[in-house]
């Protein structure tokens, strides 16, 4: 039945990972509208219990997480190239960077310059330290890199660099399940494998949601002061809305001529209103607190990896810390597989260091001068900012408030607003490309209005957090990250692992590094739309499989699963017990009914797809004829590049 809609929409992707993460979309939308009370308690509580029980555990993750990427860099594994041995990367670091930061943290940035400073200020997170004064701006600065430097990134590295090598080196599909493949072998495409995907495209989209949502609300208020208009559910549904057409165009429209180009110029306004307020500020205080902060988060560093405010337990880490990391771990995917493919070509070295260093070097850069801005308005200014921000909670204004201070306020405020809303199209354009992408499990163009979907469904969510529920906005928001974050963290650990084994099996125990070659895995459904297509290439198998003759001296033994060579399709229903005969016991991949290999006997149910190995002897209906229940069954001719004899 799936698979019947799917072609009747005209899609080109897997039917059961894509309706069954538009299934999940739509229940939580129902239930969100019919049930709000309800669904407020649900994610309220379980969010509560997070964070009371296993905020620990968050904390401790992303550290684990970033000593992980530092070994691993600095080992021998570190010159592994993510592609062919002599491929080069396909973007300029410039380009590269850019992408990294617009459909990375680029809305986040905008909508934290000035808040996070100016909240640490006032309520400083640690005990012992006098609010507004000068030791609280400083342990301000430590924490807001903390939150925005290494740990944030390391977040998005780990899966960025399992995508990498499982995509380029291993050249499996696309999908968060081919991250587990040393784990789960052909089952990536099975029960599992679907699973861990639709769960894995449910949550990116929850995540990025939740920063739409922030983006959405920093938009609403400064079209308020610029242009009075109010701060409503109705604006903040037709400024999702509008910005959602225009991503729809930009994603129809690919990653280079679309994403690519938006990227670029999103980075060019943003540099150039940083070294307005940088200019126009108190530039030489800007440039020594820069300085100084860093210093100060380095310093704090150690401490903060492990911090968790358990002797205190004030709290702040909850509403702060563990919301940030697991808001963060949801939209990994997403980023995690943009970052891959933008990154193919790099060695695991450079890309380490690349994606860590780059965008926290930046984040030193551009909070140390919104900070110190903040910092000098409050200690030699007029102030007003603790009271617009912290007293009455106007987060979304922050920036703009911050920007009143400073010349051609109206002009800058209007360019904060136009930074916002293109981080706003390149999140979400470079977001529905990738869920797309981990749907379909290839990386050919789909059809249109199969990427635009995507777009649509982030919209809709972050209209629904926003508006349709009962909590405020902003806490609506928080809860959901945090309860949708803890599976993601469980994946970190086992990305670890499965990376790991993947690395030392490709390359041995010891020796020189050279690793096994990879034929490209397709996930079933799209082999077998290549194979009637007559594009397949011979390179391409449906198993994970490399090719004979790669292995390094010493590399373990890897078993060859049997590729299949033939398409036995039944058409109607087949009777109870039907059976189709072959010659011995082998694998076999079913599409549509049930399939279930026992000895020699090939025992199918309903209608069903059966891909028998190579090697089998298939035996029609009409050939045997004592099986009952076996209607029209047609055996198709061996397919090119499935296999070959072993």
């Amino acid at each position: 039945m799936l698979t019947r809609l799917h072609d009747a929409l005209r899609l080109r992707t897997s039917p059961v990972v894509f309706f069954g993460s538009a299934g999940l979309i739509v229940l939580f939308v129902l239930a969100t509208l019919l049930l709000t009370e309800q669904m407020d308690a649900l994610f309220a509580g379980g969010s509560a219990w997070l964070i009371t029980n296993l905020g620990w555990f968050y904390v401790l993750g992303v550290t684990v997480f970033l000593l992980f990427l530092l070994y691993l860099a600095v080992s021998r594994f570190g010159q592994v190239r993510l592609g062919a041995d002599d491929e080069r990367p396909g973007h300029s670091n410039l380009s590269w960077f850019a992408m990294l930061f617009a459909a990375g943290i680029g809305t986040i940035l905008m909508f934290w310059a000035v808040a996070e400073p100016v909240n640490h200020f006032a309520n400083p997170p640690r005990q012992g330290v006098e609010p507004a004064s000068m030791e609280s701006a400083t342990e301000a600065m430590g924490f807001t890199l903390y939150h925005f430097g290494l740990h944030t990134w390391t977040i998005f590295t780990l899966p960025a660099l399992a995508f990498g090598y499982f995509m380029y080196k291993r050249n499996l599909p696309p999908r968060v399940s081919s991250m587990f493949q040393p784990l789960l072998g052909e089952g990536i495409h099975g029960p599992v494998g679907r699973a861990i995907d639709i769960l894995a495209i449910v949550g990116t989209l929850f995540g990025v949601a939740v920063s739409i949502g922030l983006g959405t609300m920093q938009i609403n208020s400064g079209l308020a002061r610029l242009f009075g208009v109010s701060e409503s559910a109705l604006s903040q549904i037709l400024i999702i809305t509008a910005v959602s057409i225009v991503a729809s165009v930009s994603v129809a429209l690919g990653l280079d001529k679309g994403i690519k180009r938006l990227s670029n110029t999103n980075i060019l306004i943003a540099v150039g209103l940083l070294v307005f307020i940088l200019v126009t500020g108190p530039t030489v205080m800007m440039l020594k607190g820069m300085v100084e902060s860093a210093g100060t988060y380095l310093s704090m560093l150690p401490q903060l990896a492990f911090w968790n405010d358990t002797l205190a337990d004030t709290g702040w880490q909850s509403g702060w810390t563990v919301f940030y990391w697991a808001w963060t771990i949801t939209w990994s995917p997403f980023v995690g597989i943009f970052i891959a493919r933008i990154s193919r070509g790099r060695t695991i070295r450079q890309f380490v260091f690349g994606v860590l260093a780059f965008p926290t070097l930046f984040s030193v850069v551009w909070f140390g001068i919104f900070g110190m801005g903040v910092f000098d308005i409050e200690l030699n200014g007029d102030g007003g900012l603790v009271e617009a921000v912290v007293d009455e909670g106007d987060i979304p204004g922050a920036m703009f408030e911050f920007l009143a201070n400073f010349p051609l306020a109206s002009i800058t405020s209007a360019v904060g607003v136009l930074v916002v809303v293109l981080f706003f199209i390149t999140s979400i354009d470079s977001a529905a490309l990738v869920m797309d992408t981990m749907g379909s499990g290839h990386e050919q163009e789909s059809p249109v209005h199969q990427r635009v979907f995507w777009v649509v469904a982030i919209g809709v969510i972050a209209a629904i957090l926003l508006t349709a529920t009962g909590a405020q906005g902003l806490t609506a928001l928080q809860n959901t990250a945090i309860l949708i974050g803890l599976p993601f963290f469980v994946f970190g650990y086992l990305q670890i692992y499965s990376l790991l084994r993947a690395l030392r099996e490709d390359a041995g125990e010891v020796g020189v590094l050279t690793t096994r070659r990879w034929r490209k895995v397709l996930p079933p459904e799209e082999f077998q739309r290549r194979s009637e297509e007559g594009t397949l290439e011979d390179v391409v198998v449906v198993a994970p499989d490399y090719v004979h003759g790669t292995e390094p001296e010493n590399a373990p033994e890897i078993e060859h699963p049997a590729q299949p060579d033939y398409v036995v399709e039944y058409h109607g229903t087949l009777g109870e017990d039907a059976e189709l005969h072959v010659d011995e016991a082998r694998p076999v991949v079913a599409e549509g009914g049930t399939v279930v290999a026992e000895g020699g006997t090939v025992v199918a149910t309903d209608r069903a797809t059966v891909v028998a190995a190579d090697g089998v002897e298939v035996v029609p209906a009409d050939e045997n004829p004592a099986v009952p229940g076996l209607d029209d069954a047609e055996v198709q001719p061996p397919r090119a590049g499935a296999g070959e004899p072993r």
